[in-house]
């Protein structure tokens, strides 16, 4: 019968074409916020929580300001469809060659922009921001899209590089400074295009991947709504909480005693439950939870934070990564629904008290992302003091 009445919810989110923007783009929330202390039951350790302030931010800005143009090691993951494809990181992406990779090198400049907007008093801020404006030119912008143009790079970066890219197109549109409107307006062909591939792209994927890695589909569509409600795409808002529904509405009992895997760094079931909570009506995300997580629910749920054994190996330490994006999910829901998830909070601070320590220094293994992971975690749970 729940499911029954769960469905019958969310198909009237499509029943109606008139309304049918509004609900999509609306996010439901708690009225009354409810304090962690309140909740937190007997036995569990109140954890403190790490807070961005400005000397923190100064020193994370380190981390995205000094990979940016460092163009060795770099992975370029490229697709050769002849001999004359060859060329060097900042020939073949003139805007995002640093930082390993071209993901990074994007979210890395999405850090860059967070820290300028959260601490406009920032140390580097001129640096900072003489970095984006180079970097995010129009001209390089049109670099990067002659390259995603070319006939072996359809599927380029895809999805997980096109998140971050509209995680960033994002940033730049709501920064109420000059700089970024400028830099928003560069960087838009190559974010219409990116929207254009997501479009084409998930009606055609029959089945969502379901991993703790690059390609988890909950992950990308995550970030892709928040851009859509953000510049207001209802095209692209639509498409994605269809495609989510069709995806997710039916699952149960999502197996979390089999995460993590030793490569995560996202939780495939946690990942599921933040793209849900977007889409769905409150009445019915309640219910999925029922059936998906219940466990979610109980008051005295925990989880133990991955551990890393080695921070020196690429793939090893993306379990730093994974304490980061779990905290973002579980902070995500205590601010959505306090009433129901208030208690996740305690559990997401835990997971980013163990892991926030390790980026500062780290190798460049780690260096060259997890401070974006860090960030984005502590912006979601509005964990932000100016002094």
């Amino acid at each position: 019968m729940k499911r029954i009445i769960l469905l019958f919810i969310c198909l009237g989110i499509f029943s109606c074409k008139g309304d049918k923007s509004e609900n999509i783009n609306e996010v439901t929330s708690d009225t009354d916020s409810v304090s962690t202390k309140d909740i937190l039951p007997e036995g569990l350790v109140n954890v403190e929580p790490v807070v961005l302030n400005l000397e923190e931010a100064n020193k994370l800005a380190e981390l995205p300001l000094s990979c940016i143009d460092t163009e060795y090691p770099n992975k370029l993951g490229q697709t050769l469809e002849n001999k004359s494809a060859l060329g060097e990181p900042h020939e073949l992406h003139p805007a995002f060659y640093g930082c390993f990779d071209w993901h990074s090198s994007v979210h890395a400049h999405w850090s860059l922009v967070n820290l300028l907007k959260l601490f406009p008093d920032i140390e580097k801020k001129e640096a900072i921001r003489e970095a984006l404006k180079t970097s995010l030119s129009a001209e390089n912008i049109q670099g990067e899209m002659e390259y995603f143009k070319r006939e072996e790079s359809d599927s380029y970066e895809r999805t997980y590089g096109w998140a971050w890219l509209l995680k960033l197109s994002e940033s730049l549109q709501s920064w109420e400074d000059p700089l970024g409107q400028e830099l928003a307006q560069n960087l838009q062909p190559l974010t219409g295009l990116i929207v254009k591939r997501f479009e084409e792209f998930l009606p055609k994927l029959n089945y969502p991947i379901r991993v703790g890695e690059h390609t988890n589909t909950a992950f990308a569509m995550s970030f892709a709504y928040d851009y859509a409600r953000e510049v207001e795409n209802k095209q692209l808002l639509e498409a994605i909480s269809k495609r989510a529904q069709d995806f997710y509405l039916e699952d149960d009992n999502c197996p979390f005693s089999w995460e993590p895997s030793g490569y995560d760094f996202l939780s495939p079931c946690l990942e599921e439950v933040d793209i849900m909570r977007r889409v769905l009506p409150k009445s019915a995300f309640s219910l999925w939870v029922d059936d998906f997580m219940p466990q979610l629910k109980e008051q005295d749920f925990d989880i133990d934070v991955a551990e890393v054994s080695d921070r020196t190996d690429g793939k090893l330490v993306h379990l730093d990564g994974l304490n980061f994006s779990r905290a973002w999910v579980l902070y995500g829901l205590a601010q959505q629904y306090p009433k129901q998830f208030g208690h996740l909070k305690n559990v997401a601070d835990k997971h980013v008290a163990y892991s926030f320590p390790n980026i500062m220094g780290d190798s460049y293994e780690g260096g060259h992302w997890l401070g974006t992971f860090a960030i984005y975690a502590l912006k979601e749970a509005g964990n932000k003091k100016e002094e």
